[in-house]
């Protein structure tokens, strides 16, 4: 009888046995780049929080997809059920369970309204940017958090009053 033993080296040469990819999708919907800064800080720090935990996804076998989604209109806005601006989605969860908001004053000069956007509240503070710190652990509970929590019974969607007074504004 002979047994061998098969040894992964680390020479990143793809000779193991390669393992199917599994997947990761985090979605980033926001309302405007250029002039918003939660949604330019979003990005910033969304950007930064894959790069630091990319390594470790990488090494365990998995494939991260990022979709950066400008919701320039009240139909994206229903296609992605979109609640406030920004958010952030791993695979479809929200990592913030609640959505808690706040006057964004570059959003309203953009649309002239009076509109808020979202507020991110991490370990008892809040802020108008997600930190990073946020992002990193909402990545690392989906994928090690263990058992998945189910997603509340979908109900119909209805664009949010804040986001349609966001739209009625940029169309004036």
């Amino acid at each position: 009888m002979d047994n061998k033993l098969v040894e992964c080296c680390s020479c990143g040469s793809g000779c193991c046995t390669p393992q199917s990819a599994k997947k990761v999708i985090i979605d980033f919907l926001y309302l405007d780049l250029s002039v918003c800064g939660r949604c330019q800080g979003a990005e910033k720090n969304l950007d930064e929080a894959i790069s630091e935990v990319s390594g470790v996804l990488k090494a365990a076998g998995f494939e991260v997809i990022v979709n950066k989604v400008n919701v320039k209109t009240r139909e994206l806005a229903r296609e992605y059920q979109f609640v406030s601006s920004p958010t952030i989605r791993i695979n479809g969860r929200d990592i913030e369970l609640e959505v808690k908001e706040s006057p964004c004053r570059d959003c309203g000069d953009l649309c002239g309204e009076d509109v808020d956007c979202r507020v991110w509240v991490y370990e008892g503070v809040e802020y108008t940017q997600p930190p990073k710190a946020l992002i990193i652990d909402a990545i690392l509970k989906e994928i090690y958090g263990g058992q998945k929590t189910n997603f509340a019974k979908k109900t119909e969607y209805k664009l949010p009053r804040n986001l349609q007074m966001f739209f009625d504004g940029l169309d004036k």
